[in-house]
């Protein structure tokens, strides 16, 4: 029965594709206000995404991608970070979460990668340095030259 609830959901996101676009108007309101409202980690870890300062790389905030917003997303190379809060942890949160990273990884080959809220304020190098380690990697993995700044 999950299966086949997971292949109807395939199903329906591929028949949803063209509506799987970047930004979507309806969207905008709920983006900015995710944007304003945003939490304490959230705005940590963009004094550090922001103006390219990780391997010159253009991050953008509250990013639409079909019916989700992701926390930050690199459009060049496919990659999001999303910060995962209380919410996240209880059985249900890791689910939708591992289901929604399964679909951003078929439909649109998105990788994603999660921290705890917690690390980004007690380890920040560290998450900076997993960050670095996964733009290097997706840059290997789509053919972009080794010194290349996206932007």
């Amino acid at each position: 029965m999950e299966e086949e609830r997971e292949v109807t959901g395939m199903q329906q996101m591929k028949h949803e594709d063209k509506n799987f676009c970047c930004n979507r108007t309806e969207q905008k309101g709920l983006r900015r206000s995710l944007r304003t409202k945003g939490t304490a980690a959230e705005a940590v870890l963009w004094t550090s995404l922001k103006c390219c300062q990780i391997e010159g790389v253009r991050w953008r905030r509250q990013y639409g991608i079909g019916s989700y917003v992701l926390d930050f997303y690199c459009p060049k190379l496919q990659l999001a970070i999303e910060l995962d809060g209380e919410p996240h942890f209880s059985p249900e949160g890791l689910e939708r979460d591992q289901h929604r990273s399964e679909m951003l990884e078929q439909m649109k080959d998105i990788r994603v990668i999660r921290f705890e809220n917690c690390l980004v304020f007690d380890y920040l190098d560290n998450v900076l340095e997993t960050i670095r380690e996964e733009i290097r990697k997706r840059k290997e993995e789509l053919g972009f030259p080794p010194f290349c700044q996206q932007r």
